[in-house]
């Protein structure tokens, strides 16, 4: 554990990099148009949203690090170290996404990283074996949550995801 010294400037830190980062990205808004688009909002509009509540959390962190450090913190839970077996699941879960959403579309890719993350999550909560109804059971809700997230950016915003087939449905 380190000392209350060091808890102190790491948190410091935290709030001035906070401070730093809204700095950064409200310097950047102010090279973006704020030519008022739809209903009246400009491109510029989120990076200012986004660049404002960095600055306010970061004054803030920064305030309460000086004042004593962070309150309320609960001491960190889990295991010392990283679990590498999980970590290796959830990135193959990753990687495979990225490999397979224009071979086989978006809601088939985003099912199966869905299926290989939660056994990645499972492993690292000491649960390694699953049974087939697991794994089905895992599939069922990755196609769940993926199947209307396809529909809603194809059909309700226009938003081109690559499909399984020229439907526009799969």
């Amino acid at each position: 554990m380190s000392s209350p010294g060091n808890t102190s400037r790491t948190e410091t830190a935290v709030g001035a990099a906070c401070l730093l980062l809204g700095a950064a990205l409200a310097w950047g808004a102010t090279s973006i148009s704020s030519e008022a688009g739809y209903s009246g909002v400009g491109p510029n509009f989120l990076p200012w949203v986004v660049a404002i509540t960095l600055l306010v959390c970061g004054a803030l962190l920064l305030l309460q690090s000086l004042k004593g450090g962070f309150r309320g913190r609960e001491a960190p839970e889990g295991a010392a170290t990283g679990d590498w077996l999980s970590f290796v699941w959830i990135s193959a879960a990753l990687l495979l996404n990225a490999l397979l959403i224009t071979r086989i579309g978006f809601i088939a890719s985003c099912t199966l990283a869905f299926v290989i993350a939660v056994r990645g999550f499972h492993i690292s909560q000491g649960r390694p074996r699953a049974s087939v109804a697991a794994w089905l059971k895992d599939a069922l809700v990755g196609a769940a949550i993926s199947a209307p997230v396809f529909w809603l950016f194809t059909k309700v915003l226009g938003v081109s995801l690559p499909g399984l087939t020229s439907t526009g449905w799969l």
